[in-house]
């Protein structure tokens, strides 16, 4: 199965309260910070295993923060969410492209 890649440069309010809603406990412990902010999210959609080295890639590729995307999927596919600044989300993304091991 390949990976379903988005990127979101400034997303709106609305866009905001539904990732906010599909963080766990962690994560919306962190969104409700004050200085959490962040000016682009890059979604990746795949496998369970594909996500976690996704994720992994992702913060060694560059400064965002990555969060798992809670839904309803039998198929037992998972949606990671990497927040940050535009140039950040998109060095993540892109790492994520060219990794090998997600190939």
């Amino acid at each position: 199965m390949a990976l379903s890649i988005q990127f979101i440069s400034q997303p709106s309010s609305g866009v905001k309260n539904m990732l906010a809603q599909r963080l766990g406990p962690h994560g919306k412990k962190i969104f409700a910070e004050d200085g959490f902010e962040y000016s682009a999210v890059g979604l990746v959609q795949g496998k369970l295993v594909d996500m976690i080295c996704a994720a992994d890639i992702a913060e060694k590729a560059a400064s965002v923060d990555v969060f798992d995307l809670r839904g309803l999927c039998p198929q037992h596919i998972t949606m990671i969410g990497i927040f940050g600044d535009v140039s950040a989300v998109k060095a993540s993304l892109d790492a994520i492209k060219n990794a090998d091991s997600l190939k």
